[in-house]
């Protein structure tokens, strides 16, 4: 059968993009389909419009999956520096803001231009504004949208998880692999603010837009990480909040060191005074004021004994919040869960069990860390699959 397609790629995301430009590349016949009216949608609002398209420092262990090998593969393919020297050949300025995390100096724009232009020069045909409505595989798969009907001997799945719903996440890859008979594990918000519930909103909630730095983990997790929080009118948020709430099974407590490596108790000896006004000066100089004022009156210490300031500094360590619910997708930066990766090929991304069948991107069950890890799993997987059709 002589068809107009070698390939079909569902979605012009960063993976989609990135897997069309590949195989493009090396000769194959690209229709790329994108039911929105622009292409790399969520590209354009990430990082606060500035992109953070990759961190220098990715790897497997940044990453959350039911399958902990599966990224190795892809991310040693196609590395940070790989996608460094693409954005460098397109002359576009970028710096590293911190952790190994590179922005865009100027706008988000420039990489969906560069992602564009290098599928334009590779042949791949886009169509936007093209709402698919089913899939059929006999030989080829068939892809019909309300007025046209496609076919080609690979399908790659590059819709995306369900996170920020109002620029058009849907469920359709999970959807999509569950017809083809692929497991797939539950989808969650990740990267995403917590919510308290009633009894702590009253307690800390009129302390929104005050910030500082935590030390935040999870009950049962091995993951710590040491950044900025900040209360909100509903909870809490903030870099270390968003990073533990990927790891937070939605039960367990949220634990918060507000204090972190400081030996507080070890400062006021030093400083020769130990009574209740001093640790509220001592507070008062690591906590932004409110918020050190709030926690005595929730937390006071009780009496001058050694034990009182013990036990004062312990619970400044351990604040054990639960929280009762997450922001939901409308403020999740991604979607956890998803395709389980032992249905895919690790070095190609094709299915195991449906020959032609690929799933790449935020759609498989590979989540990201906060700080550019999610793009570079979106190019390495793309550009794998790429290769592979």
């Amino acid at each position: 059968m002589n068809l107009p397609y070698d390939a079909i790629i569902l979605g012009a995301g960063a993976a989609g993009l990135m897997c069309a430009m590949e195989a493009g590349k090396r000769g194959r016949r690209v229709l790329l389909l994108e039911r929105a009216d622009r292409i790399g949608k969520k590209i354009l609002i990430s990082g606060g419009g500035r992109c953070n398209f990759t961190n220098l420092h990715a790897g497997p262990e940044h990453f959350v999956s039911s399958n902990v090998h599966f990224a190795k593969s892809a991310l040693a393919r196609y590395t940070p520096a790989d996608f460094v020297r693409l954005v460098e050949t397109h002359h576009i300025a970028y710096h590293e803001k911190k952790l190994g995390q590179l922005f865009c100096d100027r706008s988000a724009q420039e990489i969906t231009n560069m992602l564009e232009q290098e599928c334009r020069d590779a042949g791949v045909e886009i169509q936007l504004n093209t709402k698919v409505g089913e899939v059929r595989k006999a030989d080829p798969f068939t892809v019909s949208s309300a007025s046209a009907t496609f076919q080609a001997p690979r399908l790659v799945v590059a819709t995306g998880g369900l996170s920020i719903p109002k620029i058009g996440a849907t469920s359709f890859g999970y959807d999509l692999a569950r017809q083809f008979g692929l497991r797939v594990h539950a989808p969650r918000p990740a990267l995403v603010p917590l919510v308290f519930g009633e009894f702590d909103r009253k307690r800390w909630c009129d302390l929104a837009g005050v910030s500082c730095e935590v030390i935040a983990s999870a009950e049962r997790c091995k993951q710590s990480f040491q950044e900025k929080m900040l209360f909100t009118h509903r909870g809490i948020s903030g870099p270390a909040i968003l990073q533990i709430s990927s790891y937070w099974n939605g039960r367990a407590p949220i634990n918060l060191d507000l204090a972190p490596n400081r030996d507080l108790n070890a400062e006021l000896r030093s400083r020769g005074q130990r009574d209740p006004s001093s640790w509220k000066s001592l507070l008062r100089e690591i906590l932004p004021r409110r918020l050190a004022d709030r926690w005595l009156e929730i937390h006071p210490v009780s009496g001058n004994s050694d034990r009182a300031f013990v036990e004062a500094e312990r619970q400044l360590h351990a604040w054990s919040v639960v929280p009762e619910s997450t922001e939901g997708y409308a403020k999740a930066e991604v979607t956890a869960g998803g395709v389980d990766p032992d249905e895919l090929s690790a070095k190609t991304m094709e299915s195991r069990k449906i020959p032609g069948l690929f799933f790449i991107g935020e759609v498989v069950d590979v989540t990201g860390q906060l700080g550019g890890f999610n793009f570079q799993w979106a190019w390495a997987s793309g550009f794998s699959a790429g290769l592979a059709i």
